[in-house]
């Protein structure tokens, strides 16, 4: 069977967590769509991650701090940010309602 499915379906909005699930992986790469129902990276925390990662915003929004960058950058759906392997970000804020929904793709630098 062919793999499929519906990035709206099934959301599972968890006003005390991030919902991150993996739709598909391989070596080097990993899609998947992330659920955030008012989260925000705790105070002082940065992702520093060794892969890239594509982002897209698909509902909801969301504020993004990007290392470098002077000002913090608002997501409404349909935006993207391509985040180089090690550029530090964090999640300043998410809509709660309705959810803020993100599809990501890791992969190899």
């Amino acid at each position: 069977m062919v793999p499929h499915g519906n990035l709206h379906e099934g959301l599972a909005a968890d006003p005390a967590q991030e919902v991150e699930e993996t739709l598909l992986s391989r070596p080097g790469l990993r899609i998947g769509r992330i659920v955030s129902a008012g989260q925000a990276s705790p105070p002082g925390f940065w992702y520093d991650q060794a892969e890239d990662e594509f982002v897209l915003l698909v509902a909801g929004e969301a504020v993004l701090d990007i290392e470098g960058e002077s000002t913090s950058r608002r997501l409404r759906p349909g935006d993207w940010v391509h985040l180089p392997a090690r550029r530090r970000h964090r999640v300043a804020w998410t809509q709660a309602e309705p959810p803020t929904l993100w599809f990501v793709i890791h992969h190899a630098p």
